[in-house]
């Protein structure tokens, strides 16, 4: 196994090298790294259901759908990701999310702190979660990755994660809510970032004996940022690929009430009807039918319109 050095901070570049390497290396590869404050949720997941996104928006925070299932995580400086990339040979059990996490477990029980693996995959200390781990699989190739929330901002955490999306109905994958914590919190006194991590790393060198170092090449570098240009930052794969969804819902204002029962499929607006006092709004459902399920692409579309806002309320 190879432990690659991974410094960069950039999401976009970060998903978009796992899956280069995944795809493009055939040696086991470990790597621990960190990003900027961004939303990663799952590849089957709808993001419209699952972050609040005026919230990230207005802050700045980029959302990113990544290769692996599983539920939406924030990431930022406090928070290390963990990253193992395996040759699965014949009759081996593709996914071991228990394997993945055991050097994890034995860290940090070596900090004295007693880490417990449960449900399917999550890590939790004294009741609250720190870990939670997906996976993908690419022919005779699994890549396990995982969070550690260390002194992640929580406060930040809670506020980008959608809370009401009852008006919104879809097959996705749903995120599990759980109570969450930083594993700083339980230990006293806590180790800085930087002292925990290179303990952890070289933790994981002597488990897995790794010998080798390396680190991602010129050209291995431009391909993943092509990759990540190309897909990654790209509406179509961060929203679009959201499954299907409807939504119905009522707005109730100082004018009348609104009503709309709208299909989104790969992002767009494929029906909709949208009432005003029980009155057919047929121009603006004209405007809106093929349009991409965006407040800031519908707001540019209804601009001069009096009830703009109020239509976009009830759109989303």
């Amino acid at each position: 196994m190879i432990f690659l050095i991974r410094p960069q901070t950039d999401p976009w570049f970060n998903l978009a090298a796992e899956e280069f390497l995944l795809k493009n290396r055939s040696e086991d590869l470990l790597m621990v790294w960190q990003n900027k404050s961004s939303v990663v949720v799952g590849k089957h997941q709808n993001v419209m259901a699952e972050v609040a996104l005026d919230f990230v928006r207005k802050h700045n925070i980029p959302v990113i759908r990544r290769l692996s299932g599983g539920g939406t995580v924030f990431h930022d400086r406090g928070n290390l990701n963990l990253t193992v990339i395996s040759t699965v040979n014949k009759g081996e059990n593709l996914i071991d999310f228990r394997k993945f996490s055991q050097p994890v477990l034995e860290f940090l029980q070596q900090l004295g702190l007693q880490a417990v693996f449960e449900g399917k995959n999550n890590l939790t200390l004294n009741g609250k979660k720190f870990s939670g781990n997906s996976a993908h699989v690419f022919k005779n190739r699994v890549l396990h990755h995982g969070t550690l929330l260390y002194q992640t901002d929580l406060d930040l955490l809670e506020k980008i994660i959608r809370q009401d999306s009852r008006h919104l109905t879809d097959r996705a994958v749903k995120s599990i809510r759980a109570t969450v914590g930083n594993i700083s919190d339980v230990m006293h006194p806590p180790l800085p970032m930087n002292r925990f991590l290179h303990q952890f790393v070289a933790f994981l060198k002597n488990y897995y004996a790794i010998e080798t170092v390396s680190e991602l090449t010129r050209q291995e570098q431009e391909a993943i940022r092509q990759l990540a240009e190309n897909k990654y930052k790209t509406w179509e794969w961060n929203f679009g690929y959201s499954p299907p969804y409807s939504i119905q819902q009522q707005c109730k204002t100082e004018y009348g009430i609104f009503n709309v029962s709208m299909q989104v499929s790969e992002g767009r607006i494929v029906s909709i009807e949208l009432y005003f006092e029980g009155k057919k709004l047929e121009k603006v459902e004209q405007k809106l039918l093929h349009q991409k399920h965006d407040k800031a692409t519908l707001s540019r579309l209804l601009a001069g319109n009096r009830f703009s806002e109020t239509i976009i309320q009830t759109l989303f």
